[in-house]
C-alpha cells in the first residue's frame, strides 16, 4: 500500500446516478481516484458496483452527475472513447475468443503490422511473451485459449488489460478464478503498477485482498455510498457491517463433526491427459480418500494441481484415460459419463456456472427442471406447470432473488445464479455433491447464505467435496481437506492439523523440492 495520495485526483465522479427502466440503481455517488493509489470497491451483488464501473468505462454512457480526469470533464460515450481517455476495464466474466492464441486474444483488434497491412505474427507473440513474464504469468504466447484453465484465461483478460498501458485501471474481481501463486504475482502487478503513478479501482468480494492492496475502501449498498474508509483504519467485521446492513458475528457456517458412515471411496484414482500436461504424463496420479455421511472433504492445491480434473473425473466428464476405483455406499460403480454419475448418486456444481451450469438465456424453470426431465416428463413432454411449480419451491428454498421463475438467469447476480445451479440438482437428492469454486464471483451475503445450505445438506447426510482457492473458507468449511501438488496427494489433513501455512507448504512445489512426502494424519 502507499502513502497518502497526493493532491489533485486524477479523476473525480461527482452525484454520479443511473436508472434502467425508471428503478434506481445508482443514487447521488461520489468517487475520488488518486494517480498511484489503490480504491478497493465493495458491495453484494446489486449494489452498484458494476453499473458504476461501466459508466467509467464509458458503457453507460447516459447518467446523471459529471466525470472530470485532471480537472478537465470528459464525457466517456463509448468504451473506444475510455480507452483513449486511459482507463482499462478487466470484467470478471471472460471475454476471450477460444479458438484465438494468448498473444492474438491480448493484441486483438490492435495487432502489430509489416507495412501497415500484413499482421507480425512473430514480434506480436515476442511482445506478447515478454508482457507475459513481465507479469510472471506462466503462460506460453502461442497457446490457444481454449485450451487453458479458467484460472489460466483470467491470467490472459488481465495481460490483456494491462499491454494499454493505462492511467486507470479497473479489476473486477480480478483473483476470483487464480490460484494463490497466481494471486501472489497479481499483487506483486498491482504494487509495481501503482508504483508507476497508475490508479487502481479492485473490485473485489475477498476481504484479506482489501488488506492486503488496498489504501482505501470505499462500499456501495443499494446503489448509494455507504463508507469510504482507510484500509488500515477498517476491519472485516465493519466493512460486512456496511455492506450488508447488519453486524456478522460469524460470517462461516457453523462446523460440526460427522459421524456417518463412508459414503463415497476413490481408490488408486488417475487420469491421463498427456495432450494438456505439460512435463507430466498424467493430470492427477493415485489418488485415495473416502467422504462420509455429512461431512465436507476439502480439495486444496494451487492451479494446475489437478482440482477440478479430479472432481470432473468423479462426476464422469473428464477427457482422458481414467484408472482406479469409485464405490458409493461400499458398491464399486464405473463412472464414465455425467448421466452415470447422476444415476450413482453424483451431483456437480461446476467452477463456472455460466458456462457449464446454466443455460443464460432460458429462465429459471427451465434451468433447474434440467437435471430432472425425465421425472418431471409426461410421454416426453415436461408441462411447464411442473416446471413452474419446480421452480417456485426452489425460489422460495434458496431464497433467490428474481422477478419470477422465468425469469432468465443471466439477467441474475452472481450469488443468485449460483443459487439456481445448487437447485437444479436438490431435486435429485444426490448421495454426494461435488463442489468447484462454489462461492467464486459471490458477495458476502450470498456467501452466508451458500454457507448455511451446505450445514443444512450435510445435517441432511450428504457428503460433500469441495474445490476453493479461498483457505479461509476451506478452512472453516471442511473436515478434512486432501492436498494436492501437481497431480500428486501431499497430504490428508484432519481438522485438528489445519493451518493456512500447512496447507500452502503441501500444495507448494517448493515443499517437493525439499523432500516432502505425502502425510496421513492419525484419524484421517
Amino acid at each position: 500500500m502507499t502513502d497518502a495520495p497526493p493532491s489533485p485526483a486524477l479523476l473525480v465522479m461527482r452525484g454520479i446516478g443511473k436508472s434502467f427502466s425508471g428503478i434506481s440503481v445508482l443514487r447521488d455517488v461520489d468517487l475520488t481516484l488518486h494517480a498511484g493509489e489503490v480504491l478497493a470497491l465493495m458491495g453484494e451483488n446489486g449494489a452498484g458496483k458494476s453499473t458504476l464501473m461501466k459508466i467509467l468505462g464509458g458503457i453507460h454512457p447516459d447518467h446523471a452527475g459529471s466525470i472530470a480526469i485532471d480537472g478537465q470533464e470528459v464525457r466517456l460515450a463509448t468504451p473506444r472513447t475510455a480507452t483513449e481517455a486511459g482507463i482499462a476495464f478487466i470484467h470478471q466474466e471472460l471475454n476471450l475468443v477460444p479458438g484465438l492464441s494468448v498473444a492474438e486474444n491480448i493484441y486483438l483488434g490492435r495487432e502489430p503490422r509489416r507495412g501497415g497491412f500484413v499482421i507480425d505474427q512473430r514480434r506480436m507473440e515476442r511482445d506478447a511473451a515478454t508482457l507475459l513474464q513481465r507479469l510472471d504469468f506462466h503462460l506460453r504466447a502461442t497457446d490457444a485459449v481454449g485450451s487453458l484453465r479458467v484460472g489460466e484465461q483470467q491470467l490472459v483478460e488481465i495481460a490483456k488489460a494491462l499491454s494499454l498501458d493505462a492511467r486507470i485501471l479497473i479489476m473486477d474481481e480480478p483473483t476470483s478464478a487464480l490460484s494463490q501463486n497466481e494471486t501472489e504475482a497479481l499483487f506483486r502487478v498491482v504494487r509495481a503498477l501503482a508504483a508507476r503513478s497508475v490508479a487502481i479501482i479492485y473490485i473485489t468480494h475477498r476481504m484479506e485482498e482489501v488488506f492486503r492492496v488496498a489504501d482505501r475502501v470505499m462500499v456501495l449498498r443499494d446503489g448509494a455510498a455507504v463508507g469510504m474508509l482507510r484500509a488500515a483504519d477498517s476491519s472485516r467485521r465493519e466493512l460486512i457491517r456496511l455492506m450488508i446492513g447488519r453486524d456478522v458475528a460469524d460470517f462461516f457456517a457453523a462446523h460440526q463433526r460427522p459421524a456417518g458412515r463412508v459414503v463415497l471411496e476413490a481408490e488408486g484414482l488417475s487420469l491421463q491427459q498427456p495432450g494438456r500436461s505439460i512435463g507430466r504424463s498424467h493430470t492427477f496420479a493415485d489418488v485415495s480418500f473416502a467422504v462420509h455421511e455429512g461431512e465436507i472433504l476439502g480439495i486444496a492445491g494451487l492451479l494446475g494441481s489437478g482440482r477440478t480434473e479430479l472432481l470432473e473425473t468423479l462426476f464422469g466428464a473428464a477427457q482422458g484415460e481414467v484408472a482406479g476405483r469409485i464405490r458409493i455406499d461400499g458398491a464399486e460403480v464405473a463412472i464414465r459419463s455425467p448421466a452415470a454419475a447422476k444415476r450413482a448418486g453424483i451431483a456437480l456444481v461446476s467452477e463456472d456456472r455460466r458456462r457449464e451450469g446454466l443455460v443464460l438465456p432460458q429462465g429459471i424453470d427451465r434451468n433447474v427442471a434440467l437435471p430432472t426431465q425425465g421425472a418431471l416428463a409426461t410421454a416426453g413432454v415436461v408441462a411447464d406447470g411442473r416446471e413452474r411449480a419446480l421452480a417456485l419451491t426452489t425460489i422460495r428454498k434458496l431464497g433467490i432473488r428474481a422477478a419470477g421463475p422465468q425469469q432468465p438467469v443471466g439477467n441474475l447476480s452472481g450469488g443468485n445464479q449460483q443459487k439456481v445451479v445448487f437447485g437444479k440438482w436438490l431435486p435429485t437428492a444426490p448421495r454426494v455433491l461435488l463442489l468447484d469454486e462454489p462461492t467464486r464471483g459471490i458477495d458476502v451475503g450470498a456467501k452466508a447464505e451458500i454457507y448455511r445450505l451446505l450445514a443444512e445438506l450435510t445435517a441432511s447426510g450428504m457428503a460433500i467435496v469441495m474445490v476453493s482457492s479461498e483457505l479461509p473458507e476451506l478452512l472453516s468449511l471442511a473436515d478434512r481437506i486432501l492436498v494436492l501438488r501437481e497431480g500428486r496427494p501431499t497430504a490428508l489433513l484432519p481438522r485438528e492439523a489445519f493451518s493456512a501455512e500447512r496447507v500452502l507448504d503441501y500444495a507448494s512445489p517448493d515443499y517437493a523440492a525439499a523432500g516432502g512426502s505425502s502425510e496421513q494424519h492419525p484419524h484421517s
